[in-house]
């Protein structure tokens, strides 16, 4: 299940449905920790494949000797004491192959992978029958193949069989509106161990962190949270300190000065603002105002430019006010 309400999650969420109705490749793109995964599994889940295996592999975590053996299979006594087995694809036979990090595939490697792929058929190591799959291949990289193909670092006729129908995973950092609504999904998950909830601070500190690790990251904060906080309603203050440090710089630096309310407001208003691109309908959904009152923040004009500017910088600036 994709979990969010953000502009860009809906829009995820209708090119999976529309894709998963067909029977192409897709090639998905994100950062690592982003989802890919997931939505691999969600087209799978909505395909007609969907009573089918689904078959993950992690192509950076193979070897390259024994790569053959991993996807196509191996015949018993192929070599000395080595049993016989099917290979991913013959596994996911009537399902779907997720060929995960398919962008660290040796080149070699990859022209293994482009023979199948053209025709669906393996051959088993120490084998001489060919075994034909009917199985629905799935690619995720989280790097970009065109700039590798550019490089000579992945094959141009390998991309090309891959890409075409494609979906991107947005980063955690682009959709921070739905930030409050994967910790609760995160920490539903361990309900039955125990039963938390997150304080309006705690959601705004991971709100301000960047998550380079993306999903991923915050499912390991969210599980330490549970873990260790004192009590069952979690704060910043339980939080790490290397996600929460530039929650806690915002509020310092107006409490030193003794900024209003309204000075303090218009700046992180302005922060959200940074935070989204510029784009005002996301800042809206994270801060949960109205476009109005958000414009009544940014119509302060240069004064209130300059306080922001001074504010993220550490400059003290007492007396400028955000109008």
């Amino acid at each position: 299940m994709i979990v969010g309400h953000s502009q860009l999650v809906q829009e995820l969420r209708t090119r999976v449905s529309r894709i998963a109705s067909t029977t192409f490749t897709v090639l998905i793109e994100g950062e690592s920790g982003a989802g890919k995964e997931l939505v691999a599994r969600e087209i799978h889940a909505l395909s007609a494949r969907r009573t089918g295996p689904f078959v993950p592999v992690n192509c950076a975590a193979i070897v390259e000797t024994l790569l053959e053996a991993e996807l196509f299979g191996i015949e018993e006594r192929a070599a000395t004491g080595v049993k016989g087995r099917r290979g991913k694809f013959e596994l996911a036979h009537h399902g779907t192959l997720f060929l995960d990090e398919v962008g660290d595939l040796a080149l070699t490697a990859q022209a293994k992978l482009l023979r199948v792929l053209q025709d669906m058929s393996v051959e088993r190591v120490g084998g001489q029958v060919v075994h034909h799959v009917d199985a629905r291949v799935l690619a995720a990289t989280n790097r970009s193949l065109r700039t590798l193909v550019d490089s000579g670092q992945f094959r141009a006729d390998l991309y090309y069989r891959l890409a075409g129908v494609e979906v991107y995973v947005p980063p955690l950092r682009a959709r921070r509106e739905d930030i409050g609504v994967l910790v609760e999904h995160l920490a539903g998950r361990y309900r039955r161990v125990r039963s938390v909830s997150f304080a309006t601070s705690a959601v705004e500190a991971l709100r301000a962190f960047d998550w380079p690790g993306n999903v991923r990251q915050l499912g390991r904060v969210v599980e330490r949270a549970v873990a260790l906080a004192p009590t069952d309603v979690i704060t910043a203050a339980d939080l790490p300190d290397d996600i929460t440090q530039e929650y806690r710089d915002l509020f310092s630096q107006p409490m030193s000065r003794d900024d209003t309310l309204r000075a303090w407001s218009g700046r992180y208003v302005r922060l959200v603002l940074e935070r989204c691109e510029g784009n005002k309908r996301r800042a809206c959904d994270i801060l949960d105002i109205s476009y109005h009152t958000l414009q009544t923040y940014l119509d302060g004009g240069s004064q209130g430019g300059r306080a922001f500017a001074a504010a993220r910088q550490g400059i003290a600036d007492t007396g400028n006010t955000v109008q």
